[in-house]
């Protein structure tokens, strides 16, 4: 097995095994742009290395080999005393991930190298010392685990004393000084000196990168964006270039459209006399990308050049870093560029005006989530606000929440419920974890490129960077006088870069008003709006899964039919027996008589009768599921702790509680120890007489109703709980009795079918195919019995920890457990339509608007989804997505 790949020897298609940097490197190198020469060690390595400890056979045999090479192509040996090669060691997994390991630059320098650097640097003694400190720094906090704090706290010591507020301004001698006081700093956390054996120094950072695979922020990371735990990642080993040099050298980043917006342009973040991290760090306030033209204008021009070149051979907005040294331009990274959900929308349309990629392809760059990022909603500024400060605007939306110092602090406010905001001078990856809680981000430092924005911009998270106005404290912030305490709201806009003391009101998104059927397109002048319609009217042209909703009331039909639903797949009956009618239930449960019972039904019917009538109107012309009453009895009765109370007080009184009295008994009478698992579904249907052809007749009265208006009514009846065929077999005999008997010679067609929510009927799915037209699944269900779990019990209860443990990469009542209860909905629909080929398939569990859920429910050969009116736009954008990529697995 080949461990290690010199860049010429890769390209852009070997991230699984070069990961994304290390193919990405190779591939600018092929392309003969200026990059660094380096080598790359395989995820194989990784895997290897994980898998039986500290020692890969043959890895360092390789590494001395390339290594060898590497020298000699740049003439220097690895931290030669006189004429140093340096290196810097950076991961790179398959995927982008903020949360590994941070690059370690400089590795190769020592106490006696450092001389040889000043040399080679033409006696800049400066440049030579700020170099070996930052190794020492990135070093020990990202190969030993020495806090990062005391370092920054040696260096806030540093500039104090000398009297200056940047790094840049402390000389040789105070850089000097200051590599002694990250020595000591290093000796009391790891118990020896800094290595001094440039070799051990690089061996030391390639197994770190190794085990930072398995870090808690990277395990979070993976968990957060559903990266699979097997890949491993890929280490770089890059000779070093520098951008700390001086004036005339710098580090920038730069994107070749805006991440944030879409907009064609030139963005960045420049700064000079800078090393690598220092502008994704954030630690000092960058300049934008076109003022580069200004101090150096032939590198400028290069890089437009490049920016070029890789966004028409990557066919994308690509993420570019580079370092200029002494003039000279070096490409160290690229990408295609994280970027919002915006932008994403915006740039796959723009790309396909320029004829670089078509409809097909656009529909694969964006993503439901990406979708349901843009609905949420802006803030309302109509009561023009004053903005307390402003930032750059690094990842759209509105949030707001208490203001947090710490990602401790984040992850205990979200866990409460609440909203938080992250305020920090500038996040790193330990940050993670309350950027991933926080409803926002805050810096005080920054750029577009900084780590804040990027991760942010990433995650679909809200954040403002670079508001420098603002002095954080510990537990506080101020803008001038105005101080604003930890536990304090503010609002920030991450599109205008504003921040605000309190809570400001929002307003719907254009992209709602635009589905609502409140703005269009063609007059919105929104390029924004423009790209949604046109990617998902394309989603709708290819999709073949039908989106339907699940309402229960006319007004939620409706906005569904808004958003683009095809009919309604769930209507929750259950939903209409509370509020006022409650009692009409509670006359049906009390009914000692056939008489009373029939009463308290033919109460109940015309008011089922006047719901399912509003809702058929609404939907006309299009499918409605109707479930029957599915929850159980219990749920419309008083608890039975809180009634036995009141009966007994009322004893102890004297008094006599008639009506309380009879409601206890029928309680005690109809108790269960696991209602969901008793009596209710089809179960309640054969025990309570009536009941189920109360709502049949409903159904039916309300079709022939909006028939004689003229309608087109189409519903479908569904049986909950069907475990067995002989359940569905004796309500359809009395339901097709009654449907008979109403629809006359109205010409209304009424399907009966039911819904699968329990493995028995999902495994028997073939015999109860025999009285179903259609299926539903009910996968909501259908995981719990599934699973055993109680959703309601475990979701708090244990869930965070399978998923701290990676038994779970995501609940499964989030997105389908495919192995487990996606193979009953396989077996199901495949044994289903063997014994009926004409048989229905759908679900109406939430899963039906989960985007990747919806790829599988495509894949199985379901006929729709039906989910909440909100997600049907993001079920419609995927279910095209689906139909497409599955037409290119076709092809390849």
């Amino acid at each position: 097995m080949k461990f290690v790949y010199d860049f010429h020897e890769g390209n852009k298609d070997l991230k699984d095994l070069l990961g994304g940097k290390g193919a990405n490197l190779a591939e600018m190198t092929n392309l003969g742009l200026p990059v660094p020469p380096g080598f790359t060690i395989t995820t194989e390595a990784c895997q290897e290395f994980l898998r039986h400890g500290t020692h890969v056979p043959g890895l360092a045999a390789e590494i001395d080999e390339h290594l060898a090479a590497l020298e000699r192509k740049m003439g220097r040996r690895l931290g030669d005393p006189d004429d140093p090669l340096l290196v810097s060691v950076r991961s790179g997994a398959k995927f982008s991930m903020p949360g590994m390991m941070e690059t370690v630059l400089n590795v190769g320098l020592n106490d006696a190298s450092v001389a040889g650097l000043s040399r080679q640097a033409g006696g800049n003694d400066r440049f030579a010392w700020d170099s070996y400190r930052r190794l020492i720094q990135m070093f020990g906090k990202t190969v030993c685990d020495v806090p990062g704090d005391e370092f920054e706290d040696a260096l806030h010591e540093a500039k104090a004393a000398k009297g200056v507020k940047d790094d840049v301004q402390l000389d040789a001698d105070d850089l000097k000084a200051l590599v002694t006081a990250y020595k000591k700093v290093f000796v009391k956390h790891t118990g020896h000196d800094f290595p001094q054996d440039p070799r051990e120094q690089m061996d030391l950072a390639v197994a770190a990168v190794f085990r930072s695979w398995n870090a808690d922020r990277a395990v979070l990371y993976r968990r957060q964006e559903r990266i699979p735990a097997d890949l491993g990642t890929a280490v770089n080993v890059v000779a070093m270039v520098f951008g700390n040099l001086g004036t005339d050298s710098g580090t920038g980043v730069a994107f070749t459209r805006d991440p944030a917006s879409g907009e064609q342009g030139v963005y960045g973040d420049y700064l000079a006399n800078a090393q690598g991290e220092d502008v994704v760090a954030g630690i000092r306030n960058t300049l934008a990308l076109a003022e580069l033209e200004k101090l150096d204008k032939r590198s400028y021009d290069e890089l437009m050049r490049i920016m070029a070149t890789l966004e028409g051979h990557y066919r994308d907005l690509c993420d570019i870093e580079f370092t200029i040294e002494r003039g000279k331009l070096w490409m160290l990274q690229t990408r295609v560029g994280k970027r919002t959900a915006a932008a994403a929308f915006t740039i796959a349309a723009q790309l396909v005006d320029e004829g670089v990629i078509d409809l097909d392809e656009a529909l694969t760059r964006v993503t439901g989530s990406q979708l349901g990022q843009l609905m949420f909603p802006r803030f309302d500024l109509s009561g023009d606000p004053a903005p307390l400060t402003r930032g750059i605007g690094a990842s759209p939306g509105a949030a707001y929440g208490e203001v947090v110092f710490t990602s401790k602090r984040a992850t205990e406010v979200a866990a409460s419920g609440k909203a938080a905001i992250l305020v920090r001078r500038e996040t790193n990856p330990d940050d993670l974890p309350g950027m991933i809680a926080a409803n926002g981000i805050l810096t005080s430092r920054g750029g577009k490129t900084s780590h804040a924005a990027v991760v942010a911009r990433g995650m679909g998270k809200t954040c403002v960077c670079g508001a420098d106005e603002m002095e954080v404290g510990p537990d506080y912030f101020t803008v001038g006088a105005q101080r604003v305490d930890e536990g304090d709201v503010i609002s920030i806009d991450g599109t205008t870069g504003r921040v605000y003391l309190g809570e400001v009101p929002v307003r719907p998104s254009e992209v709602v008003q635009y589905f609502e059927g409140d703005l269009d397109p063609a007059q919105a002048n929104d390029p924004l709006v423009a790209a949604v319609h046109r990617i998902i009217t394309h989603a709708d042209e290819k999709r073949r899964l039908s989106v339907r909703t699940n309402a229960d009331t006319g007004a939620d039909a409706a906005r569904a039919r808004r958003f683009g639903a095809q009919g309604i797949g769930l209507c929750r009956t259950e939903h209409m027996f509370l509020g006022d009618r409650r009692e009409l239930v509670e006359r049906l449960i009390l009914a000692r008589t056939d008489a009373e019972r029939e009463d308290a039904l033919a109460a109940l019917q015309p008011l089922q009768r006047a719901d399912f009538l509003e809702i058929f109107r609404e939907m006309n012309g299009l499918p409605v599921t109707v479930r029957l009453i599915d929850p159980p009895l219990h749920e419309f009765l008083p608890s039975l702790e809180e009634l036995a109370v009141k009966v007994a007080v009322a004893h102890e009184h004297g008094q006599r509680v008639e009506h309380d009295e009879q409601m206890l008994a029928a309680v005690r009478r109809m108790h269960e120890q696991n209602p969901m698992l008793g009596l209710r579904g089809v179960r309640l249907g054969l025990v309570i007489p009536g009941l189920f052809a109360m709502q049949v007749r409903a159904i039916a009265e309300a079709a022939v109703a909006l028939a004689a208006e003229g309608g087109n009514p189409r519903p479908e009846i569904m049986v909950p709980l069907v475990g067995a065929v002989q359940e569905l077999e004796t309500v359809r005999a009395e339901a097709e009795k009654i449907i008979a008997d109403v629809i006359g010679d109205s010409g209304v067609e009424v399907l009966i079918g039911t819904m699968i929510e329990v493995p028995r009927a999902a495994l028997t799915a073939g015999q109860i195919a025999e009285a179903a037209e259609f299926f539903s699944f009910g996968t909501n269900d259908l995981t719990q019995m599934g699973w055993g779990f109680s959703r309601d019990d475990v979701e708090g209860a244990f869930f965070w920890r399978y998923l701290e443990l990676g038994i779970f990469g995501i609940s499964p009542f989030e997105s389908i457990d495919t192995e487990g209860v996606g193979r009953l909905v396989r077996i199901a629909a495949e044994e289903g339509r063997a014994t009926r080929p004409g048989l229905k398939l759908g679900v109406c569990g939430e899963h039906g608007g989960d985007p990747d859920s919806v790829h599988f429910f495509h894949e199985v050969g379901l006929d729709y989804v039906s989910c909440s009116p909100f997600r049907v736009p993001i079920a419609r954008l995927e279910a095209g997505r689906a139909a497409v990529e599955s037409e290119g697995s076709d092809h390849r």
